[in-house]
């Protein structure tokens, strides 16, 4: 049976025309995959067909949240059943078709056992947003600017270590943040990108030259740029420097209005452009929960009116990726066609996916998000499938 998806209108990361609306749009599903995408007075239905219609609504490739910890309750580092379900329901509420399970730096045994049991988990079918592979940070971060990664856990960079956390994740590692300044960093780099691995650089107190050996070595994104980044300087530009002016650079930022302040949003959004900014939520368990006392990997994190904290430090966030969404249209005026692509196509092409999500277009998974007038979520689909009507 077909599933036929019909809308108001149809916005950003249609392969086609990445960047014009389209009006009144059909979206056709088979098998979970699009297998058409036309305007409704060129449609023609096939008896059976199951409608789907949303008037006044508009259709965006599903959100994909490549910075996430957890929601919820869970952490993904629980490597449970039980957490990856509640994790993939809780997203789906609010748009993301697929996400990045990441980790925070903690033992290296504990860590081995985390990809281990995530990788298992990625093996079975879902029914809710699924995690399409796992962004690994920790632990090659600068203690410097470690952010709240435990100074004792944090490890040199060396191919060896790489190694073992990639076969423990029987390959589904799909993103690494690095600080481009350790020794070896760049080799662990160079090894990374040569199995697939595309690599950030972060918690990083890099110079511009040292950011450069760290993008010259194959990395291709920035994570939540700003935080844990040494400061910009006018003379020496540092990592912050370098995120911003290089145009082959993706870079992640957290807009929830408290990483980072709206000016900067702005400066982010002017030098990045529709091409290279993501937007991520770096958000842990306590989102979507009342204030309390949380984990993060195995720190115990304290939430009050919504804001992380461990010993005074930012420990992620409760940003959920639609309300980034509002926020950076709030700060910028950027349109909402335009905006979509910060959280699906540019995050689908950073990974290597955009084969697969990341855009409406014929052969592409049928992960669609349904958009009210005023931006909220009114659907989700997964895999053709609906994972969230409100």
């Amino acid at each position: 049976m077909r599933t036929v998806l019909i809308a108001d209108q149809i916005s950003n990361g249609c392969a086609a025309m990445p960047h014009e609306p389209v009006a009144a749009p059909v979206i056709a599903i088979e098998d979970g995959v699009i297998s058409e995408v036309s305007a409704r007075a060129e449609f023609t239905m096939r008896p059976g067909d199951e409608v789907l219609d949303f008037p006044g609504c508009t259709l965006l490739p599903a959100f994909f949240d490549v910075h996430i910890h957890g929601c919820a309750g869970h952490d993904v580092m629980e490597g449970t059943a039980a957490s990856f379900e509640t994790v993939g329901r809780f997203l789906a509420t609010h748009g993301v078709g697929a996400f990045l399970a990441t980790t925070v730096t903690a033992s290296m045994d504990d860590t081995l056992r985390a990809l281990g049991e995530m990788a298992q988990l990625m093996a079975r079918p879902t029914e809710g947003t699924r995690a399409v592979g796992i962004h690994l940070e920790g632990p090659f971060l600068s203690h410097v600017k470690r952010g709240v990664h435990p100074p004792e856990l944090l490890q040199a960079p060396s191919v060896e270590k790489f190694d073992r956390l990639w076969q423990a994740s029987e390959g589904h590692i799909r993103l690494m943040t690095i600080a481009p300044e350790l020794p070896e960093a760049a080799e662990v780099i160079a090894r990374a990108v040569s199995v697939g691995v595309r690599v950030s650089l972060g918690h990083s107190d890099a110079t511009a030259a040292q950011t450069r050996t760290g993008i010259d070595a194959g990395a291709t994104s920035a994570t939540h740029t700003f935080n844990a980044m040494r400061a910009l300087n006018h003379r020496e530009s540092g990592i912050a420097g370098v995120v911003l002016d290089d145009d082959s650079l993706f870079a992640e930022i957290i807009c929830d209005g408290l990483h980072v302040a709206p000016e900067m949003v702005r400066l982010f959004w002017n030098a990045k452009g529709p091409e290279r900014a993501m937007l991520v939520t770096d958000a842990m368990s306590a989102t979507g929960m009342p204030d309390g006392v949380y984990k993060l990997g195995g720190l115990d994190v304290e939430v009050s009116g919504g804001v992380c904290r461990l010993d005074g430090a930012l420990a992620g966030s409760t940003l959920t990726m639609d309300r980034a969404i509002r926020n950076f249209r709030e700060f910028t005026g950027a349109s909402l066609e335009t905006v979509g692509t910060l959280a699906a196509r540019n995050p689908a092409r950073m990974t290597g996916l955009d084969d697969r999500i990341g855009s409406i277009a014929v052969g592409r998974d049928a992960d669609v998000v349904v958009l009210s007038d005023g931006g909220e979520v009114v659907a989700t689909l997964v895999n053709g499938r609906i994972a969230f009507r409100a």
